[in-house]
C-alpha cells in the first residue's frame, strides 16, 4: 500500500471516530430539553456516515473509494458543522456551507456506486 493510501486510511479511521462520536453527542443533545430539529439531523448525518467511513477506512482500496471516503468524511463535517453551528451560534459556517456538504456526501455515494459498478475486482 502506497504512503498516500495510508494516510487516507489513517484519516479515514480518524473522520469516522470523529464522526460518531459527534453523532452520539449530538443525539444526547437533541434528547435533552426542548427538541432541536438541527441537532437531531446532525446525530442521523454523523451516526449514518460513521460507520461507512469506518467500513471504507478497513476494505476500501483504490482511487474511487479513497474518493469516496474524502468526499463522504469532507461533506459530513461541512454539513453537520453548518448545522451544529447554527444551533450554537445561531448563524452557519458560511452561507451554502450545508448544501455543499450534502453534494459533497452525495457525490461520495455516488462514488461507491462506480466503484462497485465500474470495479474489475470488489475486494473486501
Amino acid at each position: 500500500m502506497a504512503t498516500g493510501s495510508i494516510v487516507v486510511t489513517r484519516l479515514t479511521l480518524v473522520a469516522a471516530g470523529i464522526i460518531g462520536a459527534a453523532g452520539v453527542m449530538a443525539a444526547a443533545g437533541a434528547s435533552h430539553g426542548e427538541a432541536s430539529r438541527n441537532l437531531s439531523a446532525v446525530a442521523t448525518i454523523c451516526l449514518a456516515h460513521g460507520p461507512a467511513l469506518l467500513a471504507l477506512g478497513l476494505a476500501g482500496r483504490g482511487r474511487i473509494l479513497r474518493f469516496a471516503a474524502v468526499s463522504l468524511g469532507l461533506g459530513t463535517l461541512v454539513f453537520a458543522g453548518d448545522l451544529g453551528v447554527r444551533e450554537w451560534l445561531g448563524h452557519g459556517l458560511f452561507p451554502g456551507a450545508a448544501p455543499l456538504g450534502g453534494g459533497g456526501m452525495i457525490l461520495g455515494w455516488a462514488a461507491i456506486v462506480a466503484a462497485g459498478a465500474f470495479a474489475r475486482t470488489v475486494r473486501i
